[in-house]
């Protein structure tokens, strides 16, 4: 079974979601730091890390961009039911 590791900001608007990736992509703020300051998921403050998780265990926008997308960038803004988020995939298998 495939799993992957993420980090994730989660954020109630659109437009600050793209704000943070031109901060983070610009070298301006690092993701982690991005996290514990913005994120309202209890993982902001471990900078947005969500650990190792296999297919099914997000939800699934966030499913196709972490089983799908490229290792090590910033990707986003991916609308949830929860809100906008930016999220890096760390690992995958």
């Amino acid at each position: 079974m495939a799993t992957a590791s993420a980090r994730h900001i989660l954020v109630k608007d659109e437009a600050l979601c793209k704000e943070l990736k031109e901060k983070i992509n610009s070298g301006e703020i690092s993701f982690e730091e991005a996290a514990k300051q913005n994120s309202t998921c209890p993982s902001g403050v471990r900078g947005g890390a969500l650990g190792t998780f296999g297919p099914g265990q997000m939800v699934p926008e966030f499913d196709r961009v972490v089983f799908n997308d490229e290792v090590g960038v910033v990707h986003g803004p991916v609308r949830t039911q929860f809100g906008y988020h930016l999220l890096i995939i760390t690992e995958r298998s």
